[in-house]
C-alpha cells in the first residue's frame, strides 16, 4: 500500500492512460472508494478461488470496455483526437507493469530484498492477473529479465511524460480529502510515494528532493524492516491473505 500513490502516478504518466482517468474515474470524488474497488477486484484474483476471480475479472473486463474516448488536445506526443480505450492491449500492460514494478520495488525497499528466482516467481505468477483482466500474451514480456528491459525503454520514450491530466491526479494523491487534523499524517507518505517515482518523472511532477528527505525516506525503510517480522500475520496480511490454506512467510508477510 505505500506504493499506491507511485503506482497511479507512473499510470498516468502515460498520456492516454492520463486521459481515460481523467474523464471516466471518480478519483476527485471517490479516491477511497476507487482505491479500495481496484484493491478488492486485484485481491480477489490473486487470493480468490477460481469462480471468485473469474467473476470480478469479467466485472473489471466490462467496465474497461466503456473506457473510451479522443483526447481533446496534444497530450505529450499524442495529437488532439488520438483514440484511447482502456481496452488497448500497450495500456494494459502499461498499467499492469506499474502496478508489479512498484510491489517489487516497495517489498525490496521496506520489507527485504528477493533472491533472482522469487522476483522471476512473483512476475510470472503476476502473468495470471493481467491476463485475467485482459492482457493479451503477446504484449507481456517473457521473463522478468524481458520485463525489466521493457520498464527502462517505457521510461525513456517520449509517450511517458507527464501531462496537464497526470498533474491533476497528482493534487488528489498528495491532497486526498482528508479531516484537517489528518492532513499532517499524509505528508510521511507523500515523501514516499516522491521517493518511489523515477527521477525524470518526479522532475515533471514537481515533486521536490533533496538529501534530507531521502535520508529520512531511507530512515523509514530501515525502521520497517526491522519492526516487520514481529508483527502478527494478522495485522500484516490482507484480509483475503489470511485465509486457512495461505500462510503469510516468517521474513515479512505479504504487503
Amino acid at each position: 500500500m505505500l506504493g499506491g500513490g507511485r503506482a497511479l502516478l507512473m499510470q498516468v504518466a502515460h498520456p492516454l492512460v492520463a486521459a481515460g482517468v481523467v474523464a471516466h474515474s471518480d478519483y476527485r470524488e471517490n479516491p477511497w472508494e476507487r482505491l479500495e474497488r481496484t484493491m478488492s477486484a486485484v485481491w480477489t484474483i490473486v487470493f480468490g478461488n477460481r469462480a471468485e476471480a473469474d467473476r470480478v475479472a469479467a466485472r473489471v473486463r466490462s467496465l474497461h470496455g466503456k473506457v473510451q474516448g479522443r483526447i481533446p488536445e496534444q497530450m505529450g506526443p499524442f495529437p488532439a483526437g488520438t483514440r484511447y480505450s482502456a481496452a488497448d492491449p500497450a495500456l494494459m500492460m502499461w498499467v499492469h507493469a506499474t502496478l508489479v514494478d512498484t510491489a517489487l520495488l516497495v517489498y525490496r525497499g521496506w520489507i527485504g530484498p528477493l533472491s533472482d528466482r522469487d522476483r522471476e516467481t512473483y512476475y510470472q505468477e503476476m502473468k495470471t492477473l493481467a491476463r485475467a483482466l485482459g492482457t493479451p500474451a503477446a504484449v507481456i514480456p517473457p521473463t522478468f529479465g524481458d520485463f525489466h528491459l521493457y520498464m527502462e525503454e517505457r521510461l525513456a520514450s517520449e509517450e511517458i511524460t507527464v501531462t496537464g491530466a497526470a498533474r491533476d491526479v497528482l493534487e488528489s494523491v498528495v491532497h486526498p480529502p482528508l479531516p484537517l487534523p489528518l492532513r499532517p499524517a499524509w505528508e510521511p507518505l507523500n515523501l514516499i510515494t516522491a521517493s518511489l517515482l523515477p527521477e525524470k518523472l518526479r522532475e515533471q511532477y514537481g515533486l521536490g528532493w533533496g538529501t534530507l528527505r531521502g535520508a529520512l525516506v531511507l530512515g523509514s525503510s530501515h525502521v520497517v524492516r526491522r519492526v516487520v517480522p514481529f508483527v502478527p500475520s494478522s495485522l500484516r496480511a490482507v484480509p483475503p491473505a489470511r485465509r486457512d490454506h495461505i500462510r503469510p512467510p516468517a521474513h515479512g508477510g505479504i504487503n
